[in-house]
């Protein structure tokens, strides 16, 4: 008997996952002197064309769109049912928190050892074991504002999307503040040049964008090759101005307060989502004649549901690669592009991180396969709320502090929230 999973969704999140594993691999530059590990640099800091690469490498706004198409129809049905989307939340909230809790005990333990062993290494990959963590607190956001989306998906279709772009347009048009045509001509560079608190709508804003494209796809009023075609080339032609007026080229680079398109996001992060909106509609039939034919749809069922086992822990990796790399004096610090064995080093760093991870997820698989898969979701608002608030602070202390002292503060926060989005037992 066939599957009724769609294998679409599932291979898009799957590609998405590899690139961003890759990505995160790849950027990362592990400085020796001596023998030890005295620093860890970034591509995009060494090597300023890496930022177009990033046009491909951003799949953030995919991971949101792939995630409110294959809940828009449960959305609906809830609609109509009268069910609460606060409890269907809080089983997505619980859905992250318990694997998390996992990882950042994980850290704790291993910030310990460091402090022991006085090996180093963690003082330099601290921030990159929590960095990673963003992306969970951006999915949970979006979710939130699921039944929002939906209803404003099925009133105004895509003139909800104009109107968010044409928001974000005047959230940059404030920041950047042109009074001349010199100073339109360097539109996007002002606009990265000022940081205003009403900057952050845009945060708000963009990421609501790809979930109302991801209903609309998956309802079937957005779709089509030629759709499809026709945001791909909106996407480059619409990078390519930004590029032009002054934005920077990279759009995964989070330099908080500064030279980034991210954090806030700004008008030219838009090209992406277009660009990959784009790419999903014009790919569509062929990549799911591919997956009929070949019978790969349990193979990705599979492997999305290892997903976020494994978007959480290959960050961790990096620690183990690291120390190997030191033991065995591997050419993984090979200077900077340009120079003699960059990329040698870099396919052997990522050799080694790709080794390293396999024992990591073993680990992880077996334990979570003891882990009750049964946890029903708590159903009070108010225990919702508080574990939610809970679930949202420890990610974010995580993620701003690192490993050491982030994991410390965030562990027992998204325990908590772990406790409360579940269900009480009945005595």
């Amino acid at each position: 008997m066939a599957s009724a999973r769609d294998p679409y969704p599932d291979a898009l999140r799957a590609v998405a996952l590899v690139v961003v594993v890759l990505g995160h691999w790849v950027a990362t530059l592990p400085r020796f002197e001596a023998g030890r590990l005295v620093a860890t640099g970034h591509l995009l800091d060494a090597w300023t064309p890496a930022g177009y690469f990033t046009w491909i490498v951003q799949v953030v706004p995919l991971f949101v769109f792939v995630s409110a198409a294959v809940s828009a129809a449960g959305g609906r049905e809830r609609d109509r049912a009268g069910e609460s989307h606060a409890h269907w939340w809080a089983g997505r909230g619980l859905g992250l928190a318990r694997p998390t809790v996992t990882y950042l005990a994980v850290l704790v333990a291993v910030a310990g050892l460091s402090f022991v062993t006085r090996e180093g290494i963690l003082d330099q990959l601290n921030a990159s074991l929590t960095v990673h963590l963003w992306f969970l607190a951006v999915l949970l956001g979006v979710q939130l504002l699921l039944p929002a989306c939906l209803w404003a998906e099925r009133r105004w279709g895509m003139k909800s999307v104009v109107a968010l772009v044409m928001l974000a347009a005047t959230v940059d048009l404030m920041r950047a503040s042109p009074g001349s045509a010199n100073e339109f001509a360097r539109f996007g560079a002002r606009v990265i040049d000022r940081h205003d608190v009403f900057a952050w709508v845009n945060a708000l804003v963009f990421w609501i964008v790809p979930q109302l494209l991801g209903i609309a796809w998956w309802e079937k009023r957005f779709s089509g090759r030629a759709k499809g075609a026709g945001m791909v080339l909106l996407g480059a032609a619409w990078l390519g101005l930004a590029i032009v007026v002054g934005y920077p080229p990279s759009m995964v680079n989070g330099n908080l307060g500064g030279e980034t398109n991210l954090l806030p996001p700004t008008l030219a992060l838009f090209g992406v989502v277009w660009l990959q909106v784009g790419a999903v509609m014009l790919f569509e039939k062929p990549v799911r004649t591919f997956l009929e034919r070949r019978h790969l749809g349990r193979w990705m069922a599979l492997f999305g549901a290892f997903g976020l086992q494994l978007y959480l822990w290959h960050k961790l990796a990096e620690l183990p690669a690291a120390w190997l790399g030191q033991r065995l004096d591997w050419p993984i610090d090979a200077g900077v592009p340009g120079e003699a064995g960059f990329w040698l080093g870099r396919l052997e760093w990522i050799g080694l991180c790709t080794l390293m991870v396999v024992p990591v997820m073993l680990a992880v698989v077996a334990f979570e396969r003891r882990r009750r898969p049964d946890v029903v979701a708590a159903q009070g608002k108010r225990r919702i709320l508080v574990g939610g608030v809970a679930l949202f602070g420890g990610l974010g202390a995580s993620l701003l502090l690192g490993a050491w002292p982030g994991a410390f503060v965030g562990l027992p926060l998204v325990a908590i929230a772990s406790w409360l989005l579940r269900a009480p037992r009945q005595a």
